[in-house]
């Protein structure tokens, strides 16, 4: 054997770490995709609004401006405007979850008529844009008188979410089909089988349709807009309309310390809950 030969054996060994350090260097360039404008938004909450108007850009700050965020928190009713938030986002996430696993049950395991076209029209609902309902559903609530209160979003709770639908009907149509023909033998009906049965065993979606859920109303910023008063507004509306000067000029800094803070929350849940969301996503639709 010479000196740059090697032995059979290590060669695959050598490609295997070849083929490690080729991954792992495209997972810490995606990461840093992905982690690059919350870092920015960061930074930008660090400085002051001359080096965020400076030009060339100013990547670090001169001097870290920790004040941004006290002021940020104390010039608005944050903790006020978070709880309106917190309730909204509860409100809906909860009540989403349960209403997707109900109709994502019926789609996986009862039959009816006409079952595969309702599902394939809740799918193509996706497609909508939601400027094209928003209109449509504002005068429902004002006729209805549901304009500044939060009973807009229990009935969107109420009403399922299609994307939620699908991922719930992927995973109770995976499961065997020995569960439900046992349970009606010893005399449950399909209420009790969801409830006692098929929801138990959804913990991984479950966990996965609360956060997604959450994450979607905590962000939102059209519909609390378009339908709160001021008082009852969220923290996403109050970060982008009260961060102004006299003059209206929005102050980024103030408004990138306050954003920090906004997300905060929702990387805490993900943190939180992040086994059985990647669990619940991993596992939709294996048979």
């Amino acid at each position: 054997m010479t000196a740059t030969s090697l032995p059979p054996n290590s060669v695959p060994r050598v490609r295997v770490r070849a083929n490690r350090l080729v991954l792992y260097t495209v997972l810490v360039a995606l990461t840093g995709l992905f982690i690059g404008p919350f870092g920015w938004l960061v930074l930008s909450g660090l400085k002051t609004p001359a080096e965020l108007a400076a030009s060339p850009v100013h990547w670090l700050p001169t001097d870290f401006q920790w004040q941004n965020f006290a002021d940020a928190f104390n010039l608005i009713d944050f903790l006020g405007y978070a709880r309106n938030s917190l309730i909204i986002a509860l409100i809906y996430a909860v009540l989403v979850t349960l209403s997707s696993a109900w109709v994502g049950f019926g789609f996986a395991r009862l039959e009816a008529p006409g079952k595969k076209t309702l599902f394939g029209i809740l799918i193509g609902s996706m497609m909508l844009p939601q400027m094209i309902t928003l209109l449509p559903t504002y005068l429902i609530f004002a006729k209805l008188g549901m304009v500044d209160t939060y009973w807009p979003w229990v009935f969107w709770g109420l009403a399922a979410a299609p994307y939620l639908v699908f991922l719930f009907r992927q995973f109770f149509a995976g499961l065997p089909r020995e569960l439900e023909e046992a349970a009606i033998v010893d005399g449950c009906g399909y209420g009790m089988i969801f409830w006692r049965i098929f929801l138990p065993q959804s913990w991984p979606v479950l966990s996965a349709s609360f956060v997604i859920a959450f994450t979607w109303s905590w962000g939102d910023y059209i519909a609390p807009q378009l339908l709160l008063s001021t008082d009852k507004s969220t923290l996403a509306v109050a970060v982008m309309t009260t961060y102004v000067t006299s003059a209206g000029t929005p102050v980024a800094n103030l408004q990138a310390a306050a954003s920090v803070m906004y997300v905060v929350p929702i990387l805490l849940i993900f943190l939180i809950a992040q086994r059985g969301f990647v669990a619940g996503m991993s596992t939709t639709g294996l048979k």
